[in-house]
């Protein structure tokens, strides 16, 4: 019997959208390999189609700034409650948290944790607030930093009593009217479309291969004429690159046109972006 655990199963549901049936039976086949039985279940057709992003309990709030207009920091703080989340002492907290990362140009957490708030490190600052005057475990997540010649920053609720808990920062190489105004359109673009990389280049060569291997699988277990596979799986793993690249992505206010046709026509294009989303 393959080694899993009803934790597996549950976690690899929520992660397709596929039945408890066809999840286990995946394991079964994968001898309880949580990634081979997502490929089977991909391979398959039993993906769920709803879920773009996983689920989460985590809360908290997505907090952006941006320094001279070149510089953008995001970061994430989280907290145990949406009760905690949106109270004003832990939006405090994490505005002092952001405020220390801009003041030491910080680009990373483990940096951040280190550095030094009203005599403390972060770490302990955090630590120490969060539980004796809120009550909960509060953690500093995640933090980037991104720079161009013009950096938006779009912050998106996702409820009206909660803090922001979508943030996005786009930065572009040139710093017109237009390309401002376009820099602004794509980070509410990827605030709502989720790509993972800003380019084809960043995707790793291991994704790709995996995508077109599993494009091939694909194509063979639908029974399509082996001359007709080479072009479907290059049809596939082009669809891939349309949903989590950010550039390739249909743009969203105009799907006709990819983000990158929008930078372009406003005489720019995008240098670095970074995306987060609370829990995710």
């Amino acid at each position: 019997m393959a080694n899993y655990t009803a934790a597996d199963i549950k976690a690899l549901r929520e992660k397709t959208g596929a039945g408890m049936m066809d999840v286990k039976k995946a394991l079964d086949e994968a001898d309880g390999d949580v990634e081979k039985a997502i490929e089977a279940i991909r391979i398959k057709g039993l993906k769920g189609a709803a879920k773009r992003e996983g689920r989460s309990a985590a809360e908290g709030i997505v907090l952006a700034q941006v320094v001279g207009g070149t510089t953008g920091y995001l970061l994430e703080v989280n907290a145990e409650t949406d009760f905690v989340a949106k109270s004003d002492k832990f939006v405090s907290l994490a505005e002092k948290v952001l405020e220390t990362a801009v003041a030491n140009e910080l680009d990373n957490v483990e940096a951040l944790l280190e550095a030094q708030v009203d005599g403390r490190k972060v770490s302990d600052f955090v630590t120490e607030e969060g539980g004796a005057i809120l009550g909960e475990k509060i953690v500093v997540r995640r933090l980037a930093k991104v720079t161009g010649a013009y950096v938006d920053a779009y912050l998106h609720k996702t409820s009206k009593d909660l803090p922001a808990q979508v943030g996005v920062l786009v930065a572009v190489d040139a710093d017109t009217e237009d390309a401002q105004t376009a820099a602004h359109d794509v980070a509410v673009h990827a605030a709502a479309i989720v790509p993972t990389y800003l380019t084809r280049d960043e995707v790793p060569a291991e994704t790709v291969e995996n995508e077109r291997r599993i494009a091939e699988e694909t194509a063979k277990a639908e029974n399509k004429p082996e001359q007709a596979i080479p072009k479907i799986v290059e049809g596939r793993t082009n669809a891939y690159f349309k949903e989590h690249v950010l550039v390739d992505q249909p743009f969203a206010k105009d799907p006709k046109q990819s983000v990158a046709k929008v930078l372009e026509a406003a005489g720019t294009k995008a240098v670095a972006f970074a995306r987060f989303r609370v829990g995710n």
